[in-house]
């Protein structure tokens, strides 16, 4: 009899987090002693969000007693697993995408409106340090779910790969393409002519090569580092959007914290963005030519402005959803987006 694969992940997640617990103490240290902090992320060793922990973890390991242990993706679970841990406290802190956060949050669905974002690196940049939704009306939804924000930060244009060519929505018609566990993702690709199918990231591989699914998006060091254009070749550049991610604090942790440990950890976090939102630039460059030098079956679909009016024209019925899903307040922080958009443009 095999074990369904959800209890081995629960099962292995309990007995990691119980070692991890041995041997460490997350109190409010006493003067001039250090805690052992807990960051799980949802990557592989040496993508972004690891860069991105890493930077964290040498801050505050430089500038305190303290330590940091960083988790990678699977070695507590998937991304609603490690959510769950940063919750209860068993997590100090994690990095998720508002794609998984998005069940938890409504609100952070936004990011995944189609076309909303800028996909030109120093737009996307500018837009995160100055952006006044991000910065300044997140926190308050992210606390009442035991978090606190520390920063958001972009990792690159979202890319979709599958089984053929994709040029308009027309082609997208009968493909089954994966999507978090995310309703607005999947309102997105619905619009666009295909058949969402939400699959957690660990089934995927799996399910393109067997064609239960046809397609899938993310970031381009993620379609590399994943080896996903190794069963699913084609990649298509629809400069629908921007993969974002957010770094989080269990909340009850952080406000017990003294003043100056609360301080570093801002700190670190603001060392952490500054590196990787110079880290992030021309990395889809770098990891699209590791790609096609890997795999001659790959090919590259850049849609022409022309091309993407049909995608940007079935956009408008994902925007109206996004405020029907969530409401006044959705509706404030859509209209906040925007006007720092036109902001970042005008500049």
């Amino acid at each position: 009899m095999s074990l369904p694969k959800s209890f081995i992940i629960a099962l292995f997640s309990t007995f990691a987090l119980f070692l991890a617990g041995c041997s460490q103490d997350t109190s409010t240290p006493a003067a001039g002693s250090g805690s052992t902090w807990l960051y799980a992320h949802e990557e592989f060793e040496g993508d972004v969000q690891d860069v991105f922990a890493h930077e964290f973890k040498n801050y505050i390991e430089a500038n305190s007693n303290h330590q940091v242990r960083i988790y990678r993706f699977g070695e507590l679970g998937e991304s609603d697993d490690i959510m769950e841990q940063t919750q209860a406290g068993i997590l100090q802190f994690v990095n998720q995408s508002p794609g998984f956060t998005g069940s938890l949050i409504p609100e952070a669905q936004i990011f995944f409106i189609p076309y909303l974002l800028p996909v030109e690196d120093e737009q996307i940049v500018e837009f995160f340090r100055t952006s006044v939704a991000i910065n300044e009306m997140f926190g308050d939804l992210y606390a009442e779910q035991g978090l606190k924000l520390l920063t958001m930060y972009p990792e690159g244009e979202m890319v979709v790969t599958a089984d053929t060519p994709v040029r308009s929505p027309e082609d997208f018609r009968g493909k089954n393409i994966r999507t978090m566990t995310n309703p607005l993702l999947a309102e997105t690709y619905r619009a666009f002519g295909a058949t969402p199918t939400p699959l957690p990231w660990g089934e995927v591989y799996g399910a393109l090569q067997t064609n239960i699914i046809q397609g899938q998006e993310n970031p381009i060091f993620w379609i590399q580092s994943g080896g996903l254009y190794e069963v699913s070749p084609n990649l298509i550049f629809t400069g629908h959007g921007q993969f974002t991610t957010a770094m989080m604090a269990n909340q009850e942790f952080f406000q017990g914290l003294p003043e100056s440990d609360r301080q570093l950890i801002r700190e670190a976090a603001e060392h952490a963005f500054n590196y990787i939102t110079d880290y992030v630039p021309g990395l889809g460059d770098r990891m699209l030519e590791k790609i096609l030098q890997s795999s001659e079956r790959v090919t590259v679909t850049r849609l022409t402005e022309e091309e993407r009016q049909p995608f940007r024209a079935a956009a408008v019925q994902v925007e109206d959803r996004f405020v029907d899903m969530t409401g006044e307040r959705g509706k404030a922080l859509l209209d906040q987006f925007k006007a720092d958009l036109r902001n970042v443009r005008s500049n």
